[in-house]
């Protein structure tokens, strides 16, 4: 007996760092910030777009993740961000960081990944050379960027992880916003996603539209960019899609958005991508925001009536204008006089 009360002990120590090894790792935490109610129903859907990534990543995708979601007032309690390994904002402008661009900012000097989709890869210039291009690597910029609606024959970057289980090419109609402003370093920026915009792709020109727009036609341009911050700390994500809602429904987008954001994260994407289940009606129009007697029961989405849409109309005064624009002007000195 007392030979055995000295087995036991030096068993149980022999056995304490396997018990160790074998506790299951603490999930990674991804913080989605939704932005408020805008636009029109079925269009900058911001909290059900959120509400239906992070139930894939919670619920189907099989990883060991946990998924929140909060919306643009997160900085009320900012514990909520505090453990994050990843956090994505999908909203209106810089919106959903709240002023908090300091705060952010050190989240990121931590390393913690960051995807900024749609809209919200729009701040200021001085913003984005400040904060979005050491975050993300890129940003949107007024009168340097444009944000036509067209139907982008979407083509992800292969032998990445980020194509994983994504089809080679994924059509969609989307307000698909190009020709970014990125670090000056280009060569360190992934290009995730690409398409090219054509006359006959278009759907809308609409406000921001520019000679950049006209001059990248016809051009391969990155709708979805991926970077790795120097020094290894931590990784950014900028995506110009997700005006439409119905974009989710496409096995192929939500497939693409997901394998991002886990990159993110520093999850190595599983080899058939992400795991989610293809929506249904019901599944798409969940947390829809409420437009009272204005809202929309959206449909799923049918690629080949996209495809059959009319080229947009253009407007070629309006384009002649952007080369009067693009003129230099003639100084005026002091006096009034005009310098040649």
């Amino acid at each position: 007996m007392k030979r055995l009360s000295l087995v036991i002990p030096l068993l149980l120590a022999l056995a304490c760092p396997f018990f160790l090894s074998a506790k299951k790792e603490d999930p990674k935490k991804i913080v989605f910030i939704a932005g408020s109610r805008s636009h029109a129903s079925g269009e900058h859907e911001f909290r059900a777009g959120c509400m239906l990534l992070a139930k894939a990543l919670n619920e189907q995708s099989g990883l060991n993740v946990e998924a929140v979601v909060v919306g643009k007032d997160w900085k009320k309690d900012k514990s909520i961000l505090e453990d994050a390994d990843a956090i994505v904002i999908f909203a209106d402008g810089t919106s959903g960081i709240g002023g908090e661009w300091e705060y952010l900012d050190g989240l990121a000097k931590k390393g913690v990944g960051m995807t900024f989709m749609h809209y919200a890869v729009h701040p200021n210039p001085a913003q984005g050379k400040q904060y979005y291009q050491p975050w993300i690597g890129g940003a949107m910029e007024s009168g340097w960027s444009v944000n036509p609606h067209w139907v982008a024959d979407m083509k992800v970057m292969q032998g990445h992880e980020i194509s994983n289980g994504v089809p080679d090419v994924v059509t969609c109609l989307d307000e698909f916003y190009y020709n970014m402003r990125f670090v000056d370093d280009r060569q360190s920026v992934h290009n995730f996603v690409t398409a090219t915009p054509t006359r006959d792709n278009m759907h809308r020109y609409i406000n921001l539209w520019n000679q950049h727009g006209v001059d990248g036609l016809n051009k391969e341009q990155t709708l979805m960019w991926g970077y790795e911050r120097p020094g290894g700390k931590g990784r950014g994500v900028g995506f110009t899609g997700g005006h439409y809602h119905h974009g989710w429904a496409l096995d192929g987008f939500r497939t693409v958005v997901l394998n991002a954001i886990v990159w993110t994260a520093g999850i190595e994407v599983p080899e058939g991508g992400v795991k989610s289940k293809s929506l249904t009606e019901d599944d798409l129009n969940a947390n829809l925001d409420d437009y009272g007697k204005n809202q929309k029961r959206l449909k799923l989405p049918n690629v080949e009536d996209w495809k059959k849409l009319p080229p947009a109309k253009v407007n070629e005064a309006r384009e002649a204008g952007f080369k009067n624009e693009a003129k230099p002007k003639k100084k005026v000195s002091q006096s009034g006089s005009k310098k040649k």
